[in-house]
């Protein structure tokens, strides 16, 4: 009886402990809307998943980032794949970082935040291309096209946070979800080096809600963690991230 009672327990058991591995990849719930409102002013970090045609907003709150929102993506071109070249048609993928010099509340397409693209890990690819942008009015070459009210709401909180005193905002763009399942069904890609190098960022965010420190040495992304948390633990671990030649 003993026997049966333990086998019944590690049927039911092992389904629950694989969702919970699971669900710590997956988007965090959203704040409250008297929350977010809140948190207007506060810093921001961004991160899109082209698969999913998914932006998602998240602000700080006290030792982690929490999600103000999740926008549908209008439209992006190209495909999957990192922007290498004017004219690909490819939107881009990567670490990217922006200022206030990014922002165009004037733009064509309503409201336009320059991604960086090329940035300097792009540069030492010999990658070309310019005016990559997240903006309104759902059209896109080689851009991250929005509705022109999501792209308000996004630019209003970036704004915000840089204005607020906020050096710069990340921006990471990933191909997916950089789950180990999801890594394992694009194996087969050409450009799988480069997606698997870019996990430890996505990695990172999964672990700490922080959002990782990203430099270029080399020609290689090198993700660690900030100079410091918010606990005023220092964090010593740091991943290499290399793209094979």
């Amino acid at each position: 009886m003993g026997k049966i009672a333990l086998l019944f327990a590690i049927l039911f058991c092992i389904p629950a402990m694989t969702s919970v591995s699971y669900a710590s990849e997956q988007a965090q719930p959203q704040v409250s809307k008297e929350l977010k409102a809140q948190l207007l002013g506060s810093p921001v970090f961004i991160q899109i998943f082209k698969e999913e045609r998914t932006l998602e907003l998240y602000a700080k709150m006290g030792n982690e980032y929490r999600m103000l929102g999740s926008y549908r993506i209008c439209n992006f071109s190209g495909g999957l794949g990192p922007k290498r070249q004017e004219g690909d048609f490819k939107s881009p993928e990567g670490f990217y970082s922006i200022t206030n010099r990014n922002l165009n509340p004037n733009s064509h397409y309503y409201r336009a935040i320059n991604i960086g693209f090329p940035n300097a890990f792009d540069q030492s690819k010999g990658y070309s291309g310019a005016m990559l942008m997240i903006h309104g009015d759902c059209r896109s070459i080689g851009c991250y096209a929005m509705t022109d009210g999501y792209i308000a709401e996004i630019y209003q909180y970036v704004e915000a946070a840089l204005q607020n005193g906020q050096a710069q905002v990340n921006i990471h763009i990933f191909p997916f979800r950089m789950t180990e399942a999801n890594l394992q069904r694009h194996r087969f890609s050409s450009y799988y080096p480069f997606w698997r190098s870019l996990e430890p960022g996505y990695a990172y965010f999964v672990r700490y809600h922080q959002p990782p420190a990203v430099a270029v040495v080399n020609g290689q992304y090198t993700v660690s963690a900030p100079l410091q948390l918010n606990s005023g633990t220092p964090v010593v671990s740091q991943f290499a991230l290399t793209e094979p030649k």
